[in-house]
């Protein structure tokens, strides 16, 4: 037997045996070894954890969901490589970007949003509910900075970002982060909303209205649907009852229906969605949504082949941010736009699963907040791959983990972490450990 054998860690029957003899020990009055006190179990099919009053403290963390986020992130990147390669050629841009423009900065924007979540992820959910109030503050200082001249940075009309020299910041990300924690953060301060129905929910109301107003200034829909869905969302599963929840997602899709009907543009986005191949459409609101259905439409089963886009070519607009996925349609077909489709409904369903663990087991903030990022990253990537498919209006929104954009990434990244630091909490406390 050799060295690297003898220091190896007792196998499972190994453990099961010491602990058997540990037992049979005590019942003939001998004392038993340390720590040998009760039967290993298996836990999540790597890690052991004791029935008896020893505790193990288990470092882990979901690797699954770590790989299917780097998985993302790892094809994001390549596509906006692929995406944006031609952007030198357009006549209109040519002489501000080289090739490698975007995949640079993208790849910066990777580097500082993994290094933020890891950051974030050795904060305590508890450190999150106590800074809560102060994170929606900060987002809320943020988005009225935006709107201040030689502050907010306008483009295409819009004032929705800050320049930090390196990147452009956008609040309204960190919005949406904020408004996450505070809604949390609120159902568990404030659980008699499922009595005192109305007098408990007016508080957050006002704060997703503020937040809304803010965003219409820009202005952001897109960024205000996706907070209200965020804040509903979390209302709802911290245990509103249906009625009501549903009463003011009746009066929330009119509120939005009357926004979309008071601004002209807006409703010319709907009217080019209903028929973007019209000649009054096409080369107007409708052009994008075209572009987009004919990028997907040349990628048929397997597609055309990674740079093989003919789309991206000057005739896509915004073609690594908004519509991405059209590209990734065109190169891979509709075997790569299933594929991405899957890894977004896993990831979801992931989250959703460790939200629900903890509130199993009465970690109520951690498991709204997980939920909270699960929504976000659901409700965001379908808004998006709708757009794309021609199924959901135009709107501004990107493709999480995947489109051009630094503020954007380094918010998800967060999350993601976040929601790790929750799957950890839970693996130590179900081991026996202690936070």
């Amino acid at each position: 037997m050799t060295a690297a054998t003898m220091n190896h860690k007792p196998t499972v029957w190994a453990r099961w045996m010491q602990a058997l003899n540990a037992r049979i020990a005590r019942s003939w009055g001998a004392q038993p070894e340390p720590g040998l006190d009760a039967l290993p179990v298996r836990v999540h099919g790597t890690e052991f954890a004791r029935t008896g009053a020893s505790p193990v403290h288990v470092k882990g963390f979901d690797q699954p969901l770590v790989w299917v986020t780097f998985t993302l992130l790892m094809i994001g990147l390549v596509m906006v490589y692929s995406a944006s390669i031609a952007m030198p050629d357009n006549p209109r841009t040519g002489s501000y970007y080289t090739q490698t423009h975007f995949l640079i900065r993208h790849s910066m924007s990777l580097c500082v949003a993994f290094v933020a979540a890891l950051l974030a992820f050795q904060v305590p959910l508890n450190t999150w509910e106590r800074v809560a109030p102060w994170v929606f503050i900060a987002s809320i200082v943020l988005l009225m900075a935006v709107l201040m001249p030689f502050i907010g940075k306008a483009v295409n009309g819009a004032r929705r970002w800050i320049s930090l020299g390196f990147m452009n910041f956008q609040p309204s990300e960190l919005a949406k982060f904020g408004v996450l924690l505070y809604a949390a953060n609120y159902m568990v301060r404030k659980m008699e909303v499922k009595e005192k129905f109305f007098k408990a929910v007016t508080p957050m109301g006002a704060a997703v209205f503020i937040v809304g107003l803010l965003l219409l200034a820009e202005p952001d829909m897109g960024a205000f649907m996706v907070i209200a869905v965020i804040a509903m969302g979390i209302l709802f599963l911290g245990g509103v009852n249906a009625r009501m929840f549903f009463l003011i997602a009746t009066a929330l899709i009119g509120v939005f229906a009357l926004i979309i009907a008071s601004s002209e543009w807006r409703r010319e986005r709907i009217f080019a969605y209903l028929d973007p191949w019209s000649m009054e459409h096409a080369l107007g609101k409708g052009y994008q949504l075209s572009h987009s259905l004919i990028a997907i439409g040349r990628g048929e089963i397997f597609g055309v082949g990674l740079g093989g886009s003919v789309e991206k070519l000057h005739w896509l607009p915004e073609a690594h941010t908004d519509f991405l996925l059209a590209v990734i349609g065109e190169e891979f077909g509709f075997v790569g736009v299933v594929a991405i489709i899957a890894m977004f409904m896993w990831l979801t369903r992931r989250i959703m699963y460790i939200g629900r663990q903890a509130i199993a087991m009465d970690r109520v903030f951690a498991g709204l907040v997980a939920q909270g990022v699960g929504i976000w990253m659901g409700f965001q990537s379908f808004i998006n791959i709708g757009v794309n498919l021609g199924a959901l209006p135009t709107k501004g929104l990107t493709l999480p983990l995947m489109s051009y954009g630094g503020s954007a990434i380094l918010l998800n990244l967060i999350a993601i972490a976040v929601v790790l630091r929750v799957d950890y909490e839970n693996r130590v406390l179900m081991h026996g450990g202690r936070l």
